[in-house]
């Protein structure tokens, strides 16, 4: 029966340090952490592995439910995975485990609480978009790739997946900004 920790962060200017001191505090002998979204379960490989090698009787812990999920529907489908394979799930703040039967109703109320939460955060976000827009104040997030120099790599020949190895991104995401470039171009053009 082993205590396995999961640690996440969104954003890779984040730490997730006081999480791994926090499990490690509540005896987790295994620590897995990783930088993603906890929008969705897309892309979270350390959680998955975490999963998929659980055995009966241990543990998936976690500092909050957040970290798990922030979606109702996934942190549920990962407690129901973890019980499949005889684990269970504890959330350390505020303390609540799938053990017994009143941690499974604690932990859909407070997935709810949390999915309700990120709603209300992301209707304030446009509403506070909308006003500076309307102030003239809002130019836009700033771009997190330079577009410029994937133009000038692809202009000198080089294809989407070295172009995307190079700057750090997927060959999606190269397409899709190639495009909007090549776009503008056309648009500035006419």
């Amino acid at each position: 029966m082993a205590r396995i920790g999961y640690a996440r962060v969104s954003t890779v200017d984040q730490d997730f340090d006081i999480q791994q001191q926090r499990l490690r505090a509540e005896g987790c002998q295994i620590i897995r952490s990783e930088k993603v979204s906890g929008a969705s379960r897309d892309g979270r490989t350390e959680l998955a592995t975490i999963i998929e090698f659980m055995r009966e009787g241990d543990e998936l812990v976690v500092t909050r439910l957040d970290r798990l999920g922030r979606d109702t529907r996934d942190v549920l489908n990962i407690v129901h995975e973890c019980e499949e394979r005889g684990a269970y799930v504890t959330i350390l703040d505020p303390h609540v485990s799938t053990r017994g039967e009143i941690g499974h109703v604690i932990l859909t109320v407070l997935g709810m609480v949390a999915q309700m939460e990120r709603r209300f955060i992301k209707e304030r976000q446009r509403e506070g978009i909308a006003r500076a827009r309307a102030a003239g104040v809002y130019k836009g997030g700033r771009p997190r790739l330079d577009y410029q120099l994937m133009q000038r790599l692809h202009t000198e020949g080089m294809g989407p997946s070295a172009i995307a190895k190079a700057v750090g991104c997927s060959r999606m995401q190269v397409y899709r900004i190639l495009a909007k470039v090549a776009a503008v171009a056309t648009d500035h053009a006419s």
